[in-house]
């Protein structure tokens, strides 16, 4: 069976004319931004700024509040009187000063998880040495007498 092979001819791309108009811009890329009465900011918006012209993005971004810093110094609020994590006391004590920076915004949430998770390893660790230590005391048995008394009449 022999079956003609259609002949294909490949075009190659169109390359714009000289004289094709840009398209004009879609009527939503002005600035997103409103006024107070209503009115939409006349100027044109840009995607990588939000939809916003440059005038309304940095205005918005001056209202922003800053990042904390994560360099900044805690132990003094965190810490305060533990030298040594020697109990799930001390761990939950630190926890609550990290709970009560992170929500006043000194603390940012990257760096609050990461010391929550640091905690939770002390914590873990700590569990895992009782029962290593636990495990040396049962080296010699133990002998209970749990024997009922005589009932004498």
């Amino acid at each position: 069976m022999n079956t003609p092979i259609p002949d294909v001819e490949i075009l190659p791309p169109e390359a714009p004319s000289a004289t094709t108009v840009a398209d004009p811009p879609p009527s939503d890329s002005r600035c997103l931004h409103r006024y107070h009465n209503g009115t939409q900011c006349r100027l044109r918006g840009s995607e990588s700024q939000s939809g916003l012209c440059s005038r309304h993005f940095r205005l918005n971004a001056a209202a922003l509040p800053s990042a904390p810093n994560d360099s900044v110094d805690f132990s003094g609020y965190l810490l305060r009187d533990l030298s040594k994590f020697s109990s799930a006391e001390d761990l939950g004590e630190f926890l609550t000063g990290l709970l009560l920076q992170a929500t006043k915004g000194r603390v940012s949430p990257r760096r609050a998880a990461v010391l929550a998770y640091i905690t939770n390893q002390l914590l873990h660790s700590r569990c895992v040495v009782e029962k290593e230590l636990d495990k040396e005391s049962d080296k010699e048995p133990q002998i209970i007498f749990d024997l009922p008394r005589p009932k004498r009449d």
